[in-house]
């Protein structure tokens, strides 16, 4: 065992970054899905704009990356705020009118996406430094990598105590639960739920920002992004910060080491997993309280 690790050290460790990225993606659509029980399926997009941020204010200064997290973080709130506004008046009309739209949604900012920016993938740096590879026991790793494992790990504890920790996110869940008692002491739940849906939104395109120079911005990453979340989603369960990152760090190992042992497999190896878990537990792996 000892020797198969040291021998795939490498792809474990992308595992975990692959992992952690797609739970900064999937984490808002967990969440809006599971407590505002909307269909979002612009979401990947959400993360294609964030990249091309990533890209466009790319100076290869810290700095630069800093400006982008902020840009993209906005881009996405607004983006979030703007669905929030179309998807409102189909609260009622079910999953399939709310996939339809989101759908539409994802071809035309795509296309304009595609207009200002080509056709081609866009290779992002990171900045300079964050270049260069360091010795991980005897194997060379990208420093800008580790350094997004521990941004994103920062992240994921964040969005857990907010959500799961604080009294915002007691509200948030108490909301969900019963949104007219919520309503009766005077809250205004709309804009509670609305929140979340826009703060989804804003970690999807932060996702695009820092996952730029590992998943870089090109036409068609918004659907593979979109697959990978709403499998996630499904393995970890719907509504659950614990859940996106169970869910997503058991995917990132499944993909990343499926791709370097068993290429040809490797969709077989993830849609199974989702399979063998929905199985076993077909609530996901750490449904929410509220939800399950």
């Amino acid at each position: 065992m000892t020797g198969w690790l040291n021998g795939n050290l490498v792809s474990v460790v992308d595992g975990v970054a692959f992992g952690l990225l797609l739970f900064t993606i999937a984490v808002g659509l967990s969440l809006v899905f599971g407590m505002m029980d909307v269909l979002n399926l612009a979401h990947g997009t959400l993360y294609l704009a964030g990249a091309y941020v990533a890209y466009a204010l790319s100076d290869g200064s810290l700095w630069g990356l800093v400006l982008a997290l902020a840009a993209g973080a906005l881009a996405g709130g607004a983006g979030g705020a703007a669905l929030t506004f179309l998807t409102r008046p189909l609260a009622r009309r079910g999953h399939l009118d709310q996939a339809l739209l989101t759908l539409g949604i994802t071809f035309i900012v795509a296309d304009l996406l595609a207009a200002a920016f080509g056709g081609d993938v866009l290779p992002t740096d990171p900045p300079r430094a964050l270049r260069g590879t360091v010795h991980l026991l005897g194997h060379a790793y990208p420093v800008y990598r580790l350094v997004f494992i521990g941004v994103a790990a920062g992240l994921a504890l964040l969005v857990y105590l907010v959500f799961e920790r604080s009294s915002l996110g007691a509200l948030v869940r108490a909301a969900v639960a019963d949104r007219d008692m919520v309503g009766a002491l005077g809250v205004d739940v709309r804009k509670v739920l609305y929140g979340v849906f826009a703060s989804g939104a804003a970690l999807a395109a932060v996702g695009g920002v820092l996952g730029a120079p590992i998943l870089g911005p090109g036409p068609g990453v918004d659907e593979t992004v979109l697959v990978l979340s709403l499998v996630v989603v499904v393995v970890g369960g719907l509504g659950s910060v614990r859940g996106a990152l169970a869910g997503a760090l058991l995917i990132g190992q499944v993909q990343t080491l499926g791709v370097a042992l068993l290429p040809e497999y490797a969709p077989f190896l993830l849609f199974g997993t989702m399979l063998i878990v929905l199985v076993v537990r077909p609530h996901g792996l750490v449904p929410s309280a509220v939800r399950a």
